[in-house]
């Protein structure tokens, strides 16, 4: 991996959404649904980055990437446990940006997070002037086994919306 993976990390984290949310929409308008709405956070301060909709699926979205071939921990918001829907999808960048597999942290559609609070607290990325990484009151470190892997987009729409009305056969890529 190249070092702008870490020096430009938020860019790369920019860029994945878009590209998730562009993927996600063209691969939903393929099976004929065109009635998702995808709203923008302008930023990360009630612990989600996106929210999408469809009918009575309200879901807030806290989008995590990474290099790894899996998540070994996620610091997730004690705000998107107090959204009626929240989940957390991190996904797996390979040098050129491309996605996969993901990795899934929700309950179906229209129920709460699983549980975050018997974590333990996150700290800070940034050392305080002492050298300290303090601790982030109100977020917590899930592990990364909490999390569900999840290797096609059609799979995380699914949880995300869940049933899509196609089968097996008919499923967009």
């Amino acid at each position: 991996m190249t070092d702008a993976h870490y020096t430009h990390s938020t860019l790369r984290e920019r860029i994945a959404e878009h590209v998730f949310v562009g993927d996600a929409l063209r691969t939903l308008w393929r099976l004929g649904i065109h009635d998702v709405e995808v709203l923008r956070s302008e930023f990360d301060a009630h612990g989600y980055d996106l929210v999408m909709a469809r009918g009575p699926v309200v879901r807030h979205i806290q989008f995590k990437t990474g290099t790894a071939k899996r998540p070994s921990k996620v610091s997730l918001a004690r705000v998107l446990a107090e959204k009626p829907s929240g989940c957390a999808i991190w996904m797996r960048l390979d040098q050129d940006l491309n996605m996969g597999p993901y990795f899934w942290f929700g309950g179906p559609p229209g129920q709460p997070l699983p549980a975050i609070d018997g974590y333990p607290n996150a700290l800070r990325p940034t050392r305080n002037k002492e050298g300290v990484r303090p601790v982030r009151i109100n977020h917590y470190e899930v592990p990364g086994s909490a999390f569900m892997q999840r290797n096609s987009l059609m799979e995380v729409l699914e949880d995300l919306l869940g049933d899509l009305g196609c089968d097996q056969d008919h499923k967009a890529p």
